[in-house]
């Protein structure tokens, strides 16, 4: 009996583990649904060279000027951010949204053209050639956008490009102070 439950046992094992992980991918879950430790919170330093030389260097003052502001970190060789990008445009051209870039771990000259090709929608755009400010506000990898308040509080956190339902449901009202 013993013999047989011990040969049972690896088996039963493998049949619990294939059913925890079937449960797992077919549970409907979405990892983009995971919560950010930084909604509620002051948004983290941000403290970067401008993308464009010449151009002021984006600082903390952005963040806090009253009005809401959008942080999109971006780079040119992400599919996503080209998908999401349009939005971005429309945003500025038709909301007069407030929109920061933070070209993250991209060549300076690449983001630029990418920029030049497709439409500037940033206010104001800086170079995180490094990933450290990327770290510091929790990225995970682009794009990314976050929605701070006027005083400077993340509000609202996008993982992977925003959609049209993000932008009508959550990114609107929230510019026009509604969510």
């Amino acid at each position: 009996m013993s013999r047989r439950l011990l040969f049972l046992l690896p088996l039963m094992t493998l049949a619990l583990m294939t059913g925890f992980f079937a449960w797992s991918l077919l549970a409907g879950r979405d990892p983009a649904s995971i919560g950010s430790v930084m909604i509620g919170r002051p948004a983290p330093r941000l403290d970067l060279p401008a993308l464009t030389p010449g151009e002021p260097p984006l600082g903390d003052a952005m963040l806090r000027t009253g009005k809401p502001v959008l942080v999109n970190f971006f780079a040119s060789w992400c599919a996503p951010c080209l998908a999401e990008h349009p939005l971005f445009m429309r945003l500025r051209d038709r909301e007069g949204a407030t929109i920061i870039g933070v070209a993250w771990k991209n060549k300076r000259e690449d983001a630029i053209q990418w920029l030049k090709r497709l439409g500037d929608p940033f206010k104001a755009a800086g170079l995180d050639l490094d990933g450290k400010t990327g770290l510091d506000w929790g990225l995970s990898g682009v794009p990314e956008t976050y929605a701070i308040d006027g005083n400077g509080i993340v509000r609202l956190h996008f993982r992977g490009p925003i959609t049209e339902r993000d932008l009508n449901d959550s990114i609107l009202p929230f510019l026009k102070g509604t969510k």
